[in-house]
């Protein structure tokens, strides 16, 4: 019964935002977490990540930051039932590309990104491309929304959702590159069984799977990310990383996984406000230590 009246409930805003135009459901988005936001659990962990981040800044500079997270978030799940309406390689869209050529000149290729901005946009670039491109996801908690959200995933495009079930994905990404075709992860969230390496100078679970696949299949793992500018968006591609293959496979790994680490640091610090703080990236005692 729970299921059925969250699913009611998703069907009823989704079907009410579908009724408007993007821009607006965009900055009602953002209002409407500005204020709620503040009022949950969030904002203990937001707060506490940006500063742990950003230790340099002052209480005003992070309040202000805080904020701006929130209107990012708030547009960010507003947007979502929308998403269909974006189409990155049409004249005039709200999508603009650039660095495509490190995605088309290097296919097959692991794709490798971060919860930045709307990153269901990235997906809208990647499935919409020439070039076939499998998404993993998570699976949600609730049956009925899982097969809404990739319903509506499916309907910009994305029709390869590969599951995370560790080894069994592992494989299936492993084979979906032998045929030709690229992956897509993000690496960004916590990883209880990965390796702990530094993020903004705080040891971090990370997820080691994008560069052990990369260094199995010597294919290009090339990162992507994507900003904002309100209800607009760049998204942009980077030139591959460079792994090292030394034939010390752990050390190698343990490279790879930094290099990643440094990209996903070096583009929240660009904009900071468009990253998803409302995860706990770091141990749970930072957070219980915390002021």
């Amino acid at each position: 019964m729970k299921h059925r009246l969250e699913a009611l409930a998703y069907d009823v805003v989704t079907g009410l935002m579908r009724l408007l135009p993007f821009g607006f459901v965009s900055a009602f988005g953002a209002a409407i977490v500005k204020l709620i936001g503040p009022l949950t659990s969030k904002r203990h962990i937001a707060e506490t990540g940006l500063r742990t981040a950003f230790p340099e800044k002052s209480d005003t500079e992070i309040k202000a930051l805080l904020r701006a997270q929130w209107d990012n978030l708030g547009r960010t799940f507003a947007e979502f039932p929308l998403t269909d309406r974006l189409k990155p390689f049409s004249k005039n869209s709200r999508v603009e590309i650039r660095g495509l050529e490190h995605f088309t000149e290097n296919q097959p290729a692991i794709m490798i990104s971060g919860h930045f901005a709307n990153w269901e946009v990235m997906a809208t670039v990647l499935t919409q491309s020439q070039h076939t491109t499998h998404i993993t996801y998570r699976k949600i908690n609730n049956p009925l929304i899982d097969a809404r959200v990739r319903k509506q995933r499916e309907a910009y495009g994305t029709k390869f959702l590969i599951q995370k079930t560790g080894h069994a994905s592992g494989r299936e990404l492993f084979e979906t590159l032998k045929k030709g075709e690229s992956v897509a992860l993000l690496n960004d969230q916590k990883f209880n069984a990965g390796l702990e390496v530094p993020f903004f100078g705080e040891p971090a679970m990370t997820a080691q799977g994008a560069v052990r696949l990369a260094l199995k299949t010597k294919r290009p793992l090339v990162p992507m990310c994507v900003t904002r500018q309100k209800s607009k968006f760049i998204v942009t591609f980077y030139p591959p990383i460079a792994l090292e293959f030394t034939g010390d496979r752990a050390a190698d790994v343990l490279a790879g996984v930094l290099q990643v680490n440094d990209f996903i640091e070096a583009r929240v610090r660009e904009a900071p406000a468009q990253w998803f703080w409302v995860h706990r990236r770091w141990p749970k005692s930072l957070y219980r230590n915390a002021k």
